[in-house]
C-alpha cells in the first residue's frame, strides 16, 4: 500500500467513525427534544397523540381546578383555541390565571395535555419568545408597559440574560 492509499484509508475510517458518533448522539437526543406548540397548532392536529412537546400560552381565567393532593387541571389558551391540561405536582409560585405559562408533556388521545413540567412567567417583562410570537400572531399580545418595551428600551422577548 502506498503512502497516499494509507492516508486516504485513514481519512475514510476517521470519516466513518465521526459519522457513526454523530448518528449515536442524534439517536440518543431524539427523545429529549421537545418542540414548542401553541394551542391552535394542537387543535389543528399538527401533533400526534403520545408526542412529547411544549405547550405555551396564557392560563385561561376560571379554569384552574385544584384536585385531590397535588393534582391540578387548567386550560392554556392563545386567544383562539384552548387546550385542557392536567398536572400532578407542585405549581410554581407565580402560576395564576391570566399569566403566561409553558408546560411540557404529552398529548393524550382525547386531545387533552398531560404535563410533567410547568414553567410560569418569572417577572413582569419576560415571556418565552415562542409564547410571545404565538400571542402576537393571534392578536392577544399584552405589553408589559405602555411603551411596549422592557428594561433598557428593548422588547421583552429580545432581552438576553447574562
Amino acid at each position: 500500500m502506498t503512502r497516499k492509499q494509507r492516508r486516504m484509508t485513514l481519512i475514510g475510517l476517521a470519516g466513518i467513525v465521526l459519522g457513526l458518533a454523530a448518528g449515536l448522539v442524534l439517536y440518543a437526543l431524539r427523545d429529549n427534544v421537545a418542540f414548542f406548540r401553541s394551542p391552535t397548532e394542537v387543535a389543528e392536529q399538527k401533533v400526534k397523540p403520545g408526542e412529547r412537546f411544549r405547550l405555551g400560552g396564557l392560563v385561561e381565567a376560571g379554569t384552574v381546578d385544584k384536585g385531590v393532593g397535588d393534582r391540578v387541571a387548567f386550560a392554556v389558551t392563545d386567544g383562539k383555541t384552548t387546550v385542557k391540561v392536567s398536572y400532578q405536582g407542585i405549581l410554581p409560585d407565580l402560576f395564576r390565571e391570566g399569566q403566561g405559562v409553558v408546560t411540557e408533556g404529552i398529548l393524550q388521545p382525547d386531545g387533552s395535555f398531560r404535563a410533567d413540567t410547568v414553567l410560569a412567567k418569572h417577572d413582569e417583562t419576560y415571556m418565552p419568545r415562542e409564547v410571545a410570537d404565538a400571542l402576537k400572531k393571534q392578536g392577544h399580545w399584552k405589553d408589559g408597559n405602555a411603551s411596549g418595551t422592557g428594561p433598557e428600551g428593548k422588547n421583552p422577548t429580545e432581552i438576553k440574560k447574562p
